[in-house]
């Protein structure tokens, strides 16, 4: 069974706002085992979207459009719908009962405009709205399904969820997709592939796609397998998943299923801390507070992380922290020196368990030949134990910002749990 998303409104190509409508649909179609093989944004034109609906009705079973569904003169869907299909608008007194009910819950008088909302083209079959006044529409064209819905995020989702998704499985017989995602960090993506390269050539006789998904800092990696048994799709792809251990178990730190959240490295280390009643601090000085930004967007976090400095400048690493001068002039900032003063002292200061400390250039200037842009020293300690390492990104900061705190909490992931 393939699919087709198409969204339709000029606001999407031109930048205006994020296409997320087709992410969520797709997610929940391949849930269902519906394959998503084509995604579109078309403008607000009859020539457009026919041409578009043209292609999809050549490539598709079914066809998912969301927008061009409000009632003013520039949401044209359900007029092209209707000439497309070859039919005609006609008022529907249930969606006219649904639109006056909305507007009457909200003490609102039914003007002409929204009373339009419940015309649809005759022969479709509607797809009432529960949160919003314009209704979906379900029509067919030869073999080939084509669903329409309202833009607004939480009225499509609804009506996906509550109607269409139902009415697909039950008129059609659908195999079952498995997604399994690997999140490695600490090896970047070329590495990954030639170190498992024998591992993923014994995949495609087992059924199974791999598909790899880098991000700064890390490298996601996808299994999808489809078939008619879920449980052995299920079987096959988790041992798989086992059998990649063998080759970059060091590299993996933890799974995602598919349509879930991935699991954020600051989740993983909240839940080692809460685990082991074991507290946090932090020093940053390059990431400028970013790392203890993702700890505090965690609900409860305050149960672990007790507090964090910025130190940015030599002056506040000396006053704030005591890192001692001779270290500063010494060693520099920048060096394994440093970080361990700031580990070792974020641990007194804040009477704490654990401790991150993280001092780098991150660009683009301040570079020198023997510390380039992108020198990264971290360091982590215990009330016992401190190490440190260091790590080369690149040149652009922004970059090496998200990379520095990913490439930190791994590394603060890992000591914590040699040391639980």
């Amino acid at each position: 069974m393939r699919a087709e998303i198409l969204t339709i409104g000029d606001e999407i190509l031109i930048g205006q706002i994020v296409n997320t409508n087709s992410v969520w649909i797709a997610q929940q179609l391949n849930l269902i085992g519906v394959a998503v093989t084509h995604m579109a944004s078309v403008s607000d034109s009859d020539e457009a979207i026919q041409s578009a609906f043209d292609s999809a009705r050549n490539r598709a079973d079914l066809v998912f459009i969301t927008g061009g569904l409000g009632p003013t003169k520039d949401d044209i869907t359900k007029k092209v719908m209707a000439a497309y299909f070859n039919t005609e608008l006609v008022m529907n007194e249930e969606v006219l009962g649904d639109v006056t009910a909305f507007f009457a819950k909200r003490g609102k008088e039914l003007t002409g405009i929204n009373r339009q909302q419940a015309l649809v083209p005759a022969s479709c079959k509607v797809i009432r709205n529960a949160n919003g006044t314009a209704p979906g529409m379900w029509l067919q064209k030869d073999q080939t399904i084509f669903i329409s819905m309202p833009g607004v995020p939480y009225e499509m989702k609804a009506m996906m969820t509550d109607t269409i998704l139902p009415m697909i499985r039950a008129q059609f017989k659908l195999p079952f997709i498995y997604h399994k995602t690997v999140l490695t960090q600490g090896i970047g993506e070329s590495y990954l592939a030639e170190l498992i390269e024998k591992w993923e050539d014994g995949l495609s006789e087992k059924g199974i796609k791999l598909a790899y998904l880098p991000q700064p800092g890390m490298v996601r990696l996808r299994l999808s397998a489809s078939g008619d048994n879920e449980e052995e799709l299920r079987t096959r792809t988790e041992q798989s998943v086992e059998d990649l251990k063998t080759y970059a178990g060091q590299y993996i730190y933890g799974y995602e299923l598919y349509g879930q959240e991935t699991p954020a490295l600051e989740k993983i280390i909240h839940t080692l801390l809460k685990d082991s009643h074991t507290t946090l601090a932090l020093a940053e000085s390059c990431t400028g507070g970013y790392i203890t930004s993702l700890f505090t967007a965690i609900p409860g976090i305050s149960e672990v992380l007790k507090g964090a400095t910025v130190p940015y400048c030599n002056e506040m690493k000396r006053t704030l922290l005591g890192v001692p001068q001779e270290v500063l002039d010494r060693d520099g900032a920048v060096s394994e020196a440093c970080v361990l003063e700031m580990a070792r002292r974020t641990i007194t200061l804040f009477d704490c368990d654990y401790a991150l400390a993280v001092s780098g250039i991150a660009g683009p200037t301040g570079g020198t030949d023997e510390k380039p842009v992108g020198t990264v020293w971290m360091a982590v300690a215990g009330r016992q134990e401190q190490e440190a390492v260091q790590f080369r990104f690149g040149d652009n900061r922004q970059r090496n910002i998200q990379m520095s705190a990913q490439y930190a909490l791994n590394y603060l992931r890992k000591f914590i749990l040699k040391h639980n």
